[in-house]
């Protein structure tokens, strides 16, 4: 079960960012002018944030199985509808219906949580988070590559197919978890607010991972425009495999989970952050040829995936510790607001390179690590 709640989540979650390669030919496609192709990718994430504020919390008042499979079909109806249209306008709506539905991945991560032993709970949150973590990261290049084969329509279709396969699969699989919330739709969204003032440690974690999710999302907004640049001269194949590479920091989340699970959470925080300033202060101080400098790049993606993946899951675990009927709604504010540090990020690392180029997108990426190890020396020692 846990196998498949990690391949769902990150089969999920990818769909949010396979149009992030494809803005160019999608843009061209549909006849959105070059100041609305920008719009492809924030609409999809505006989506899967109001999904989170609005969607998620539903999952501490309905039945999980159900409001998981409806939110699947949703998503690959969306889909379906953004491959086969030739408007800009319905793809763009098909862009916010994707992001709203695949919500559902934030509604399956407390499903495991609930479904685990409060002993292995950190340890099954960071398996399914690593899932999570490699369909963000896998997406890209996926993305890039069926397109080169098949053209941009052919990963919207597959997907489609895929995760309407997967809820199907899900309803099978899933046993059934009628929560007992006993409050109204308008009620529980009003509580969240209450939580977020009420739950010091839901704001001091989702503060640290705005910061590293911040720095994450500029890195790999940027990235490809530095390596397929007059410097590195990479082919959109290399970027793609340049991604896959990064993959290997999800292995981070299974351990930083098991530390939690141990009363670890606190060394490893401080862990996750130090490798955030590690991985932008590295290719800023290692200057040499150009393949030493896209070896230092490699370690950079590696080392920046690692932090952010062990400071995720250590932050999950300690919001999933408190009391199970708010989980969904713990989690969904979880999630959006670092959400939003990974939207400042993205916006900030475009602006910083077209006016200061891939050197003042490392200064400008070291500083949302640091700005989380400055909140981080606040911690009281007993947090």
């Amino acid at each position: 079960m846990v196998w498949l709640f990690a391949i769902a989540t990150g089969l999920i979650v990818a769909n949010l960012y396979y149009a992030q390669t494809l803005i160019g030919p999608i843009s061209r496609a549909t006849g959105l002018d070059p100041g609305a192709a920008g719009l492809i990718v924030t609409l999809t994430q505006i989506g899967y944030c109001l999904g989170l504020l609005f969607i998620v919390p539903l999952g501490d008042l309905l039945e999980n199985r159900r409001l998981i499979v409806i939110a699947l079909l949703t998503t690959s109806v969306a889909l379906l509808a953004a491959s086969m249209t030739s408007s800009g306008h319905l793809f763009l709506f098909a862009a916010l219906c994707i992001g709203l539905g695949s919500v559902a991945a934030q509604i399956v991560v407390p499903f495991a949580a609930h479904l685990s032993k409060p002993e292995t709970r950190g340890k099954t949150v960071g398996k399914v988070m690593s899932g999570l973590l490699m369909g963000i990261m896998l997406a890209r290049p996926v993305a890039s590559l069926v397109a080169d084969a098949l053209g941009w329509h052919a990963i919207f279709v597959l997907s489609a197919v895929t995760t309407a396969a997967l809820a199907f699969l899900l309803r099978a699989r899933l046993p059934q978890r009628q929560p007992h919330g006993g409050m109204h739709y308008f009620a529980l969204l009003g509580s969240m607010w209450h939580l977020l003032k009420t739950t010091p440690v839901l704001r001091r974690r989702a503060a640290y991972q705005a910061c590293m999710f911040g720095a994450f999302s500029l890195f790999w907004t940027c990235v490809s425009l530095e390596l397929t640049g007059p410097y590195f001269q990479i082919s959109q194949t290399g970027v793609a495999i340049f991604a896959l590479v990064g993959v290997a920091g999800a292995i981070a989340s299974p351990i930083a989970g098991h530390r939690a699970d141990q009363g670890k959470s606190r060394s490893t925080t401080f862990v996750a952050l130090s490798l955030g300033v590690l991985a932008f202060a590295m290719p800023l101080v290692i200057r040499s040829s150009r393949l030493v400098d896209l070896g230092v790049l490699v370690l950079t993606s590696i080392i920046l995936d690692m932090g952010v993946s062990a400071n995720l899951v250590t932050g999950q675990r300690a919001i999933f510790a408190l009391p199970p009927e708010i989980r969904s709604r713990l989690n969904g504010l979880y999630m959006a607001l670092f959400f939003m540090g990974g939207a400042v990020g993205s916006s900030l690392g475009g602006w910083m390179f077209a006016a200061h180029g891939w050197t003042g997108v490392l200064w400008t990426g070291l500083a949302f690590p640091l700005i989380a190890l400055c909140v981080f020396a606040t911690e009281p020692r007993k947090a």
